[in-house]
């Protein structure tokens, strides 16, 4: 096997596999978030072309980011049974399914069954959660630094290559633009096909930071018991009460960035008389000081108190979005935003990791962290729809980015209630891979 081979050989040189999979986990998220983020760029076009409000077309994306993060505890625990790499390729199936079938729609609840809900499946079962169980079963020392980069290639695939995708609609149509985010997919399943493996002793070598070799996990129990996995985790875990802060946090964060600037931004922008391209380079500029801001946090969050991090992160993200509508949308007042806003785009995700791992244990990190970031996308969702309904209703999108803003002020200030603790959760049974 090509993957065993490689492992072999890179260890002779002293170089864990591990690094190998955090590659190969990169380039999967960067072009599965860039799948996720590709229709906040489509909303006028589609305006155009079918004559659809913007209510309805954020109606499809609201529950794409709803479904992004409710499905996230189930993935978590098909990843247990079934194994992370059949469940990446199948995430990259989905999702060029639903992309490429809507090239055919011409009614909107198409729109909304493969955009909304194919979508919304397909980048769920790739979404945080991923991130998470890959960088807690294979990496001990340096599981901070990993979740920071894994963190910043969904983030920065969300922002990223919207130049590209929004030349490419304006010069070609949004249908090629789709095209072209369904081969990034293709070359992702296949690179995930040949080098993914689930677990360190799949390869013979132990857990990154350990020495001996992790064996293999009991049997996975039947089917019902593995849907059933995640409601028995989130009942345990309804009872502490840092999760419930955690959740809410993360219910901000969500409003905050992909409800709101990842959704929105390109149209208000349009608002204000700039072309989708420019707008979409701004939210590039955001996904290239995210990408370091986000490794940074990683780094950080091996080293510092993670409450204190999230204290900041969410204290900074509030004010900028509160200075946003000051920056008279000028390409220069937009930059010093992007830069400012990007640095702190998702930085949010290692501290959050790291408390939830401290408190409910490796192996059900996964899981617990795919019910907080369910938080994170239902107030995704939440800002997609209702900023899509406040500038249908009010032909303005600014109340949303001030509501959104003071909320941040408000999470910052919930985060300081958490209490450290070196305590886990135990007595939950997740079912394993066989």
């Amino acid at each position: 096997m090509l993957s065993s081979n490689l492992a072999a050989t890179l260890k002779r040189h002293n170089v864990h596999y591990g690094w190998v999979i955090v590659g190969v986990t990169f380039l999967t998220t960067i072009v599965t978030a860039a799948a996720m983020s590709t229709p906040g760029v489509l909303i006028v076009p589609l305006e155009k072309e079918f004559g659809w409000a913007n209510d309805q077309i954020s109606s499809a994306l609201a529950i794409r980011l709803m479904l992004f993060g409710l499905f996230g505890p189930f993935a978590a625990a098909f990843m247990n049974r079934f194994g992370v790499r059949a469940v990446m390729v199948t995430a990259v199936i989905l999702i060029s399914t639903g992309l490429l079938l809507s090239l055919l729609m011409t009614q909107v609840w198409q729109l909304i069954a493969l955009w909304g809900v194919v979508v919304g499946v397909g980048t769920g079962l790739t979404a945080m959660v991923l991130a998470v169980t890959v960088a807690t079963r294979w990496f001990n020392a340096r599981c901070g630094l990993v979740t920071g980069v894994f963190a910043a290639s969904n983030a920065t695939g969300q922002l990223v290559f919207l130049p590209q995708i929004a030349q490419l609609e304006t010069s070609y149509g949004w249908r090629l633009a789709l095209v072209f985010v369904c081969c990034m997919l293709a070359v992702a399943g296949v690179v995930a096909l040949i080098f993914m493996r689930d677990r360190p002793s799949d390869v013979g070598q132990p857990v990154y930071g350990e020495t001996a070799i992790s064996p293999p996990s009991p049997a996975g129990a039947g089917f019902v018991s593995l849907l059933m996995s995640p409601l028995v985790v989130l009942k345990d875990a309804a009872r502490v009460p840092i999760f419930w802060v955690l959740f809410g946090t993360f219910f901000v964060c969500g409003c905050s960035t992909n409800g709101l600037i990842q959704t929105h931004f390109v149209t208000l922008c349009h608002d204000y008389g700039l072309a989708a391209v420019t707008a979409a380079s701004v939210l590039a500029m955001m996904g290239f000081c995210d990408f370091f801001g986000t490794i940074g946090s990683g780094w950080l969050t091996d080293r510092f108190d993670p409450r204190w991090l999230l204290f900041w992160y969410y204290g900074l993200r509030g004010l900028s979005l509160i200075y946003l509508p000051f920056t008279d949308f000028t390409f220069y007042g937009l930059s010093l935003f992007a830069v400012f806003y990007g640095l702190d785009w998702i930085a949010t995700v290692p501290p959050t990791v790291k408390l939830t791992a401290d408190k409910f244990g490796r192996e059900k990190a996964g899981i617990v962290f795919g019910w907080i970031f369910a938080g994170h996308q239902i107030g995704a969702a939440t800002a997609a729809f209702g900023a899509g309904l406040t500038r249908t209703l009010y032909d303005t999108y600014l109340p949303a980015f001030f509501v959104a803003g003071v909320l941040c002020i408000i999470a910052a200030l919930a985060v300081l209630t958490v209490r450290k603790s070196s305590g886990s959760l135990v007595g939950v049974a997740v079912p394993a891979r066989g």
